[in-house]
Formats: structure tokens, C-alpha cells, sequence
């Protein structure tokens, strides 16, 4: 009998998955004390099959440098608390509000901007999203619905209908998007039932995956994100720069073509966030506008994400200025 996904969400956070992570030289057991090692079983079973496994390894593996204290790397990096509205509603920019759907994810990226949010206070879900709604009905001027967390495609689709069902409602709301690393890393979540949720939404429907290097896109998530495009939905891509894991000009080039394949367009590549507990990840400005100048000639304009970085309390996502080769 096959394994739901839900039973295999379980077993992920339970860290039922671990054992090849924890068998690692560098695995550090201090580091996963201050953030829990979550994956999944088709994000371990990538890390045994790929001989290039380190760079999907280093994303989701504790490692000692996280124990390193740097005073320049923030709990809150980005200023989610400042833009708190309501509980769960985070609103930064015009015309668009982000919901802390969920407080669980499938899997723990080490370099999470998110790691320290204290998500048990934090949940957009609660009350059966009443509050979410009446915030919205009070800002009209909102069009846009961001689902995030956490992961929101943690919540069963019942959950995820239950809430659309009230979006529908406001004439205002013309936009849902989602933002999931769900397709790559569990990809038996893209069940009938959730495409027939997504097939059947009125709603402009935007999927955000988060893909940081072609070997996350194995043949089953292939196939997830195969089925999400013929719903209607339009595919991004964000990535995230990251030091000993696509900081490479031809590494990204392939990520782009590898993304577009599968029906899913670059959208943006971030600098780190300055997440405390993370700084073994970053890549500085200037070798990352260096990788950047040389990707711009690479790559066609459709394929280049715009590389961007958060600054807390900044109206939009601020460009990295580049000089072009």
C-alpha cells in the first residue's frame, strides 16, 4: 500500500528521514539543536543517488558553523515582526498582504530566513481565517493573497479550500499566490485532489517554487510540476545565492533551462538573507554581482531572474546594482 503524503510529511518531521544526514563527517549535533533537521525521504533519496549530492546535502545538513555567533546576522533579518498587521499577516508592500499559513515545513533549509520565527504565535490559519478576511475587507486597495509560513501546501486541501471559498468573496481579491518547495520535496502532495482544487479556482493563481539547483528537480517532482502547469497556474522560480551550492555561473545557467522545461519561470535570485546561524552561506556582493554580470550574457532575458535582496522596511525587493561584462 503507497505511503500518502501526509504519513510522509510525518514521518519528516518527525525525523524519521534523518539517518543519512546524521551519518555525514560534518554533521554537527550542536547546529541541530538550534534548528531541527527536517527532510524528506525523495530529498534523501536524491542525496544517495546523485554523485553531486553535496550541493543538495549542504542546504538541509547542521553543520558547525552554524554555532558561530556573527553580530551583523540578525533573528530577524527582513523586519517580519515591524510588518506584522494582524496575527499571521505580515503586510510590507502596496497591494499585497502575506500570510503565515502554516508553521511546518517538508524540509528545514539550513539558511532559512525564517528560522527563528516564532510560528506558534504566528498562524494565519487560526480562527478558520477570519481574521485575514476581515483585515482584507478593511484594505481594499489589496488584490494580491500570498500564502506562505511554514509551507502552506503542509495544510491538507480541504484546509486551503476553506479559505479560497471566503477570497472568492471579495470582489478585491483577484490574485492567490503560493509559495512551496513542496513540488521538489514531496512531490506525492500533488495529488488529484489539490489539482482539482487549483483547476477548478477562479482566481489568478501563482505557484512560487523554491528550486536552488537541478538536481532538486528529480523525476517524480518533474512530474509534480508537470501537473501543476496544466492547471492553469503560472510557475516562478526563486532561488537563493548560496556559497558551495550554485555560486557558479554555469550551475545557474542550467538551473534556468532546466526551470523553463518544466514550465516554470526564473523569477528571482536573492542574496542571503542575513539570517543569525547562516553566515557559512553567503556569498558577498561583489562575487555575487561578478556571477551575475557573466549570467546576464548567458543567458535570454526570459530565463534571467532578477537578483534581488530584502532590506527591512524598504517598499519592494531592492535590485543588486551589476555592472554588465
Amino acid at each position: 500500500m503507497a505511503t500518502s503524503w501526509q504519513q510522509q510529511l510525518k514521518k519528516a518531521l518527525s525525523g524519521h528521514n534523518t539517518a543519512a544526514i546524521q551519518s555525514q563527517p560534518n554533521y554537527s549535533e550542536a547546529a541541530a539543536k538550534l534548528f531541527k533537521t527536517v527532510v524528506t525521504e525523495e530529498v534523501t533519496l536524491a542525496i544517495k543517488n546523485e554523485p553531486s549530492s553535496d550541493v543538495l546535502l549542504r542546504q538541509f545538513m547542521p553543520m558547525a558553523a552554524e554555532t558561530v555567533h556573527h553580530p551583523e546576522f540578525k533573528l530577524d533579518p527582513v523586519g517580519d515582526h515591524d510588518a506584522l498587521a494582524r496575527q499571521g499577516i505580515i503586510h510590507k508592500y502596496y497591494g499585497r498582504v502575506l500570510v503565515i499559513a502554516s508553521g511546518s515545513c517538508a524540509v528545514n533549509c539550513r539558511y532559512c530566513f525564517r528560522r527563528h520565527f516564532p510560528y506558534q504565535q504566528q498562524l494565519g490559519a487560526r480562527q478558520k481565517w477570519k481574521s485575514l478576511i476581515t483585515y482584507l475587507k478593511q484594505q481594499p486597495e489589496i488584490h494580491e493573497v500570498i500564502l506562505s509560513g511554514g509551507d502552506p501546501l503542509t495544510l491538507t486541501t480541504e484546509h486551503l479550500r476553506r479559505l479560497t471559498d471566503q477570497l472568492r468573496t471579495l470582489d478585491s481579491i483577484t490574485t492567490l499566490r503560493i509559495h512551496s518547495r513542496i513540488p521538489t520535496v514531496l512531490p506525492e502532495r500533488i495529488d488529484d485532489n489539490l489539482l482539482d482544487w487549483l483547476t477548478q479556482l477562479p482566481l489568478q493563481k501563482v505557484l512560487v517554487t523554491h528550486i536552488n539547483h537541478s538536481l532538486e528537480i528529480t523525476p517524480a517532482a518533474a512530474l509534480a510540476l508537470n501537473k501543476i502547469t496544466q492547471t492553469g497556474t503560472t510557475l516562478l522560480n526563486q532561488s537563493v545565492l548560496l556559497k558551495s551550492v550554485n555560486d557558479d555561473v554555469e550551475v545557474l545557467s542550467e538551473l534556468s533551462h532546466n526551470l523553463f522545461k518544466h514550465g516554470i519561470l526564473p523569477y528571482y535570485l536573492h542574496v542571503l538573507d542575513r539570517v543569525q546561524n547562516a553566515a557559512h552561506f553567503e556569498v558577498d556582493i561583489a562575487t555575487a554581482g561578478q556571477i551575475y554580470s557573466k549570467l546576464q550574457a548567458r543567458l535570454p532575458g526570459y530565463l534571467l531572474p532578477k537578483m534581488v535582496q530584502e532590506v527591512a522596511g524598504q517598499s519592494s525587493k531592492s535590485p543588486v546594482n551589476v555592472k554588465p561584462e
